[in-house]
């Protein structure tokens, strides 16, 4: 029975041992695939470390003075790694450099400006796509510009670009690098236009987005110019006749010992007043002014009370409304239009707008997304989103279509803003003359009142 069952026995122990071999061989294989996936993924992290060591690594600041193509000199600063690598950049670009030296701790740039505005995009970007259009390299079209300018601030801005460009970065990343001189929207569209390749369609149209944007600025700088000039105008003279008129007429009262009514002894109290403390009350003014500012920009509940409190005030909050949803429908339609993801779009949305009120409703979208909701579902009965632009987006969400309904909110809310611009323009005259008329006829009338008292007794 032994001797029947061993060939079977003996088929079983070879059968186990090519098992045994072939598992332990695969078991070998794929720790050595283990070991090489660390391996690699260890070079990658000290490869993207040192990388971003690099990228970290500040650079030195250079004061130079060098002769343009025409022969005129000009000076400026500069970062680079070193004095030589600043004095090869200037040479490469055409210039004949005459010095370059180290900046001093007390050599520091004045009046520098924040970078570029609406308008100073707009013009930039219609340039640049226009040349690279022409069939003009990215780096060239960058140095034509450079020599346009007529500003230093926006000069030197467009040298540290062509620096990086030459470096080997890309044209959305070299942006970024500027800080905050360029707009965190038009960085993450250079951006989003560099991975689909249609930069030039994206620069024309977001030469039209700040074209409209500047137009909106001017149109609110437009309604506010005329009353502002005709308060601060209104104040200077009222402060002039407290401080100045309203003593002579009091010292004369007071030689006829005539009779003043509350009102007259009121105003004379407010003079008073200012004559005695216009210093105290000059600078409470301006601590005041400044405390407002830094708290409105610095304290987040601040900013939004403020916000909210303007948005309940008749007509101003309609403008404001009108504007928030304009920039944001506009904004929105704009990175959708170029493939931008909804959740993405969400996030540059909340990076970018400054109003507390739309920023809460914007990241509350972004949890709604998150959660696998629409993105409508944050702006249903918002009091500071209208019905009209909400019906909109759940239209544009139903049919597939939200960039394209997201472009028609932005026109309809950029009208209703224009024209009720229009009407405040054209009601503010009349109720600025109507509010001076009152406030000049009663301190009139406190002057005028005691003049009947001593015409009394002189009869």
């Amino acid at each position: 029975m032994e001797q029947f069952f061993r060939p079977f026995i003996a088929i079983y122990h070879v059968v186990r041992n090519l098992f045994t071999f072939s598992s332990s061989k695969e078991e070998k294989k794929e720790q050595e695939s283990d070991a090489l996936q660390h391996e690699v993924e260890a070079l990658m992290k000290e490869q993207k470390d040192s990388k971003k060591k690099t990228k970290e690594r500040p650079l030195a600041s250079f004061r130079y003075k060098a002769k343009n193509s025409i022969g005129k000199k000009i000076q400026g600063t500069m970062e680079g790694e070193s004095a030589e690598d600043v004095r090869s950049f200037l040479t490469n670009e055409g210039y004949k450099v005459l010095s370059v030296t180290p900046r001093s701790a007390l050599d520091i740039d004045i009046n520098l400006g924040s970078g570029f505005k609406a308008a100073d995009l707009s013009f930039t970007l219609t340039q640049l796509s226009t040349y690279i259009k022409a069939g003009i390299p990215l780096i060239d079209s960058m140095r034509i510009l450079e020599k346009q300018a007529e500003k230093p601030e926006h000069r030197k801005i467009y040298q540290k670009i062509i620096y990086e460009l030459l470096k080997g970065e890309n044209l959305s990343d070299a942006m970024a690098k500027q800080k905050d001189k360029f707009p965190k929207l038009l960085i993450n569209m250079v951006k989003t236009a560099e991975l689909t390749g249609d930069l030039t369609s994206v620069l024309d149209d977001m030469a039209d987005y700040y074209t409209s944007k500047e137009e909106t600025r001017k149109q609110m700088v437009s309604a506010m110019t005329y009353p502002v000039i005709v308060l601060c105008i209104a104040v200077a003279v009222l402060i002039f006749v407290l401080v100045s008129i309203v003593p002579q007429f009091v010292d004369m009262y007071e030689s006829n010992n005539a009779e003043m009514p509350g009102l007259t002894l009121t105003i004379m109290d407010i003079s008073t007043f200012l004559v005695d403390n216009y210093i105290l009350i000059i600078v409470a003014v301006v601590l005041l002014i400044f405390a407002l500012i830094f708290m409105y920009k610095k304290v987040r509940k601040f900013r939004k009370g403020v916000q909210v409190m303007l948005m309940h005030i008749p007509v101003i909050s309609k403008i404001i409304i009108y504007s928030e949803v304009y920039n944001f429908t506009k904004t929105f339609a704009s990175l959708l239009n170029h493939g931008v993801f909804i959740t993405d779009s969400m996030e540059i949305l909340s990076r970018i707008t400054n109003n507390e009120v739309y920023k809460d409703l914007i990241n509350k979208s972004i949890i709604n997304l998150n959660k696998g909701a629409s993105v409508s579902d944050a702006f249903k009965g918002s009091w500071a989103f209208p019905v009209a632009a909400y019906e909109m987006i759940v239209t544009g969400e139903n049919t597939g279509q939200l960039g394209v309904m997201m472009d028609k909110v932005a026109n309809y809310y950029q009208s209703l803003h224009k024209n009720l611009i229009k009407q405040m323009q054209s009601l503010m005259e009349p109720i600025m003359i109507g509010l001076l008329a009152f406030i000049v006829g009663i301190i009139l009338l406190s002057v005028v009142m005691p003049m009947f008292d001593i015409y009394g007794k002189i009869q």
